[in-house]
């Protein structure tokens, strides 16, 4: 992942964290809120709960890759932000990449449905 495609200050963080719209999985949380960029933006936050610095490294390692494989279902000028759950560690990788999966599809239904309810 390109540097212009993460989101870095803290500050931006809490933004879209208490601003934007969120969606559950069992293995994490994902804010979701527009950007006035011409790109999206992605941004990773695993807490010490989930396990030592090696473990939370290679998760992020995992979702850095997961974020990859699927560039082509992102929306333009929108922040995501991803919280790590504790359950990720106990998750098979194929679970986990599913479940993303899974959200970024029910994210860009609603999108499109809320288009169509503004026009």
């Amino acid at each position: 992942m390109k540097k212009k495609f993460i989101v870095k200050e803290h500050v931006d963080f809490t933004n879209i964290i208490q601003k934007g719209k969120y969606y559950k999985s069992k293995y994490f949380i994902i804010y979701i809120k527009k950007n006035d960029l011409e790109h999206y933006r992605f941004g990773i936050s695993v807490g010490k709960k989930v396990g030592n610095a090696v473990i939370r490294n290679k998760v992020k390692r995992q979702m850095r890759m997961i974020i990859d494989n699927y560039k082509k279902n992102y929306q333009i000028g929108m922040d995501y932000i991803i919280i790590i759950r504790s359950n990720y560690v106990e998750g098979a990788f194929l679970d986990i990449k599913n479940a993303f999966e899974d959200i970024i599809n029910k994210i860009n239904r609603s999108n499109k449905e809320n288009k169509n309810e503004i026009q």
